[in-house]
């Protein structure tokens, strides 16, 4: 297993009409999920966001903490420290575009 890993707070909000990322709340990423919040459909589509946004396999993603709640903590593996430097960048860059 890869030893560069992003640890990234969550706040859910499912039920929306698409998946993505939608700025900073409470210190963790908001992300809007094109799924409901049953069956673990909520979960499964913030872990596909996830790898498709980061470029990366499914199976790097890991749900760590809040299964059945808003605030979730991903686990995502990166191959290099630079895949690594670049998601981070990424997410700030998610976390600056703050939207109401």
């Amino acid at each position: 297993m890869s030893n560069h890993l992003l640890k990234l707070s969550i706040h859910a909000t499912p039920g929306a009409k698409r998946t993505e990322a939608a700025g900073a709340y409470s210190g963790a990423l908001r992300v809007r999920l094109g799924a409901p919040p049953v069956d673990g459909k909520a979960n499964a589509a913030l872990i596909e966001w996830a790898a498709k946004a980061f470029g990366i396999p499914k199976a790097r993603v890991e749900l760590l903490h809040g299964a059945a709640g808003r605030q979730k903590v991903l686990s995502i593996a990166f191959d290099s420290s630079a895949e690594l430097a670049a998601a981070q960048a990424q997410v700030a860059r998610w976390m600056a575009h703050s939207q109401p």
